[in-house]
């Protein structure tokens, strides 16, 4: 690991276990066996990141709720996994397709999960793979859950995959604002040009989107007659998952 990391690691445990009490750069750095300005530099560049902040009127330091959101974002990961797989199943004997269970990184989807299709031709995906979020269906429908901020600082540049691809950033915003009000996104070939998709949130009992469950299958098999058949279909397991994570707002589709 590199030495920097680690060094920021020790001091986040450090300033963590102060249970939300203040320390001084001293006894940091007595703690860890750093010098002072050692410490003094670590900490400006937690303070900088959001996971610490400095006492104006003393100077010490403290962490902020952020390394527990960011812990309570792992756990939560690994629920979902957990929860959602009786019910892709279920979606993935309904769809006679590939399933994908994704989480948003960055400008990029991972797929945590998947089910394969049992069709002899089908949408190829591996698990720990990697897509850019505004090419595809789980992507596309992460991201319209995201704040303006986010999607300043992740989506500067859209590149495309294929003719299809969104590249335009106004256009994506129209886009993602209608994925906001309907609930479910579709991929017409725009991560690969024979690959279609659609999509559905999956949401945590805070309301926040960790994560989301996806069709994906041949364009050939995947026209717009076979994506309407499967919207209503994908919407269920979304919101069963998210019910099972706690969820209890209303949901996209109506709530059965």
């Amino acid at each position: 690991m590199d030495k920097t990391l680690l060094k920021g690691l020790l001091v986040l445990e450090a300033i963590a276990d102060q249970g939300g009490e203040s320390i001084t750069i001293q006894a940091l750095a007595t703690q860890l066996g750093l010098t002072k300005s050692n410490a003094h530099r670590t900490l400006q560049t937690l303070a900088y990141a959001g996971y610490a902040v400095r006492d104006e009127t003393t100077g010490n330091y403290r962490s902020t709720l952020k390394l527990f959101e960011l812990g309570a974002k792992q756990l939560t990961r690994l629920d979902v996994r957990r929860f959602a797989g009786p019910t892709m199943r279920q979606l993935a004997e309904t769809a006679q397709e590939t399933i994908h269970l994704s989480i948003l990184d960055s400008d990029t989807v991972i797929y945590i999960d998947k089910i394969d299709s049992p069709q002899p031709v089908r949408a190829y995906s591996v698990v720990g793979g990697r897509a850019p979020a505004h090419c595809v269906a789980t992507g596309k429908v992460l991201l319209a859950f995201q704040t303006e901020d986010y999607l300043d600082r992740h989506l500067r540049e859209l590149k495309g995959s294929t003719p299809a691809t969104i590249t335009d950033r106004a256009a994506l915003r129209t886009e993602l604002a209608r994925i906001a009000r309907c609930g479910y996104a579709v991929n017409r070939g725009e991560w690969r040009e024979t690959v279609g998709g659609v999509a559905a949130p999956i949401f945590d009992g805070l309301g926040t989107v960790v994560a989301a469950i996806g069709i994906s299958g041949p364009l050939e098999r995947l026209g717009q007659k076979r994506i309407k058949v499967l919207i209503p279909d994908v919407l269920r397991a979304g919101r069963e998952i998210s019910r099972a994570l706690g969820y209890r707002r209303p949901y996209f589709g109506g709530d059965e």
